[in-house]
């Protein structure tokens, strides 16, 4: 037997027998203790190598067993089989579960489209001017591929074959590359559409929907600090980051820019323009400059459309439910009449029931009517005056509005941001913003076609992530890469992914039902209520134990084993559990940034050259964890990071 089987079964041995030490005598020890026991071992044998799903699955039915055979002994397998049936089937009818192979599948088609490449130079040569451009490039081009993939083990490697032999070769140190592309690599599993939110959502009840919306500006404000601070780096020690040399930052131009730039302008709009004319450009195609002008007024043409768009939403006439307020008035004043009499019949100042006396003969039904005659036709006489106010108040309100202040405020920002655009537009820019058009807008118009759709309303999660695997098929159609063989493959991974996740759910449903079966949750939640914590000292509570469980357990591991833990306590406490979320979605980088077990080091490591350790790879990883830190701290100060777009899109 090998030494590793060895030293695990010891190390499993130690923790049972300090377990039965420390834990009280078999007397006094009641079935909560045994749901603890459950708990150390089953993150024991995780620690030591063993799946994770079969670990709580088996852990769990043991103990099930025995929480039942305690009860009833005739009765314990079969209990136990129907708990392990009925949670794997509540697995099965969980609709949010759906979009993950969706999301897995849209991720596996972009990645093999071959689009990391060409985003990648894309963004170094867009950056160019940038202290650490490099660096500051692949954490970008990391952060949108990572948010369209969301798989944090292809993106990482992808980046270490292409990212790290360049910044490398380009003087960048060792920590801050591989820092750089780690950190920017595991951003996919915040920024949505993120499956760590799916799982989150489904495991916490939390809607998956607010969840996106929350975690945008968070994962924004996360890659943004990641930034900043290898720009401050690179200022500060420039024999970390060297800045990229002028050779490096030449674009090759083609024949008509070449011709256009030198004889009229380098300018973009008045050397296309002037070109335009014939004369003097006899020999440049017209054909090439029409396409290269229609490129060149894209970004006029984009701006034009959202600023009128916007325009036709903040000046559109007031909706029909305004205008029917004049009907509702009336209403309420009958009802206050209504109400009135009533009043009055009850302190005795109404009129006396007619007794018949005063009624002739045959006239019964007309004495009755009779009050309500005489207000009878008035009410005829004013019903067309009220019938045409109505039909003309909609005419009235089908005016539009004044388009607010802010509008023209954002529209002159927007024109004076065109006009300092295209005063630097140069050629050379034209051919850089040329290569963004064909690697970086395609994804991000399909990200935020996915994420717009989900956050607005239009689709659930599934529904988006089923639009967003169609998008996948067609840019990999559109680039050429849609073949039988990359098909195959993307289904093979997509169905291995979504099988360890269904087997992760059912193993959590499983060990969650035991735990509680035994009283494990009870004995946490009389623990840290006797504590008598504030809110406060409990979320700094939690977030810590979420950060020392991220060194040595994996973010799917934390959130199925421990979050049924917190959730239950939140309420006790007046914590949301979306913004508890956005906190633990934030605190679950840690889990691929921290060693020992960052599995981002362990790709990287896998494809960097021999001379590139892991312990340099572990020091390049610990100043992005310090962000992240930094990250979560300032989401607490200022819970409207995350729960602002939430809180106006879902009032």
């Amino acid at each position: 037997m090998k030494k590793e089987v060895w030293f695990g079964l010891t190390i499993m041995a130690l923790v049972v027998l300090s377990a039965f030490v420390l834990l009280p005598a078999p007397s006094e020890m009641s079935s909560g203790h045994l749901g603890l026991l459950m708990l150390a071992l089953v993150v024991v044998a995780i620690m030591l190598g063993f799946p994770t799903a079969f670990t709580l699955m088996g852990m769990g039915m043991i103990f099930a067993w025995i929480a039942y055979r305690s009860q009833n002994p005739d009765l314990a397998i079969q209990q136990t089989l129907d708990l392990m049936v009925q949670r794997a089937y509540s697995v099965m009818s969980n609709d949010v579960l759906i979009s993950i192979p969706l999301f897995v599948f849209m991720g596996y088609l972009i990645e093999r489209a071959n689009l990391i490449e060409k985003l990648f130079k894309s963004m170094h040569l867009a950056m160019a001017r940038v202290p650490g451009s490099l660096a500051v490039a692949t954490i970008v081009t990391c952060a949108i591929f990572a948010t369209a993939t969301g798989i944090v083990g292809a993106v990482v490697t992808l980046m270490g074959l292409l990212a790290l032999p360049a910044m490398l070769r380009a003087g960048y140190s060792v920590q801050l590359s591989a820092g750089a592309i780690t950190a920017g690599g595991c951003l996919g599993i915040l920024i949505p559409p993120s499956v760590m939110l799916i799982v989150y959502g489904a495991t916490a009840g939390v809607s998956v929907v607010k969840l996106y919306a929350g975690a945008f500006f968070p994962g924004v404000m996360l890659a943004t600090l990641y930034v900043l601070y290898v720009v401050i780096l690179a200022k500060i020690k420039p024999h970390m980051a060297p800045p990229m040399s002028a050779e490096d930052r030449i674009v090759p131009l083609p024949a008509f820019a070449q011709v256009v730039s030198k004889d009229i302008s380098n300018n973009v709009l008045p050397g296309l323009i002037g070109a335009l004319k014939g004369k003097r450009n006899a020999a440049v195609p017209m054909r090439d400059l029409l396409n290269h002008l229609a490129i060149a007024l894209l970004p006029v043409l984009a701006v034009a459309a959202i600023m009128g768009t916007i325009y036709l939403k903040v000046t559109a006439p007031l909706p029909p439910e305004v205008v029917e307020g004049v009907v509702a008035m009336g209403g309420e004043l009958a009802d206050s009449v209504d109400d009135q009499k009533e009043e009055d019949s009850v302190s005795g100042l109404a009129e006396p029931e007619a007794d018949g006396l005063q009624t002739p003969p045959g006239s019964f039904e007309t004495a009755k009517a009779a009050p309500d005659a005489v207000t009878a036709e008035p009410a005829k006489e004013q019903a067309p005056a009220v019938a045409s106010a109505v039909a003309e108040a909609p005419v009235a309100e089908a005016e539009r509005q004044a388009a607010p202040t802010s509008f023209w405020v954002g529209l002159a920002s927007c024109a004076v941001a065109l006009a300092l655009f295209y005063a630097y537009f140069s050629f050379a820019r034209l051919e850089i913003f040329k290569m963004l058009l064909g690697s970086f807008f395609p994804l991000a118009l399909m990200i935020l076609a996915v994420l717009g759709t989900i956050v607005f309303g239009l689709a659930t999660p599934t529904e988006a992530a089923a639009m967003g695997s169609l998008g996948g098929l067609l840019l990999a159609a559109a680039y050429r890469r849609l073949n039988y063989v990359v098909l195959r493959e993307s289904v093979y991974l997509t169905a291995k992914t979504s099988a360890m996740v269904c087997w992760l759910f059912v193993g959590s449903s499983i060990f969650s039902a035991a735990f509680a079966l035994l009283g494990g949750q009870e004995i946490i939640n009389t623990w840290v209520l006797g504590m008598d914590l504030t809110p406060v000292q409990f979320m700094i509570l939690a977030q810590v134990v979420i950060f020392l469980l991220g060194w040595p357990l994996e973010w799917t591991e934390i959130i199925v084993i421990f979050m049924p833990i917190f959730i239950p306590l939140l309420p006790h406490f007046g914590i949301d559990p979306l913004f508890f979320g956005l906190l633990v979605a934030l605190n679950l980088q840690t889990a691929f940034l921290s060693p020992p077990v960052a599995m981002a080091a362990f790709y990287l490591k896998g494809v960097s050259p021999p001379h590139v350790t892991l312990n340099q790879i572990f020091a390049g990883m610990l100043p992005f964890m310090a962000i992240q830190v930094l990250a979560i701290v300032l989401l607490y100060m200022f819970p409207a990071i995350g729960l602002w777009l939430p809180e106006v899109l879902y009032k």
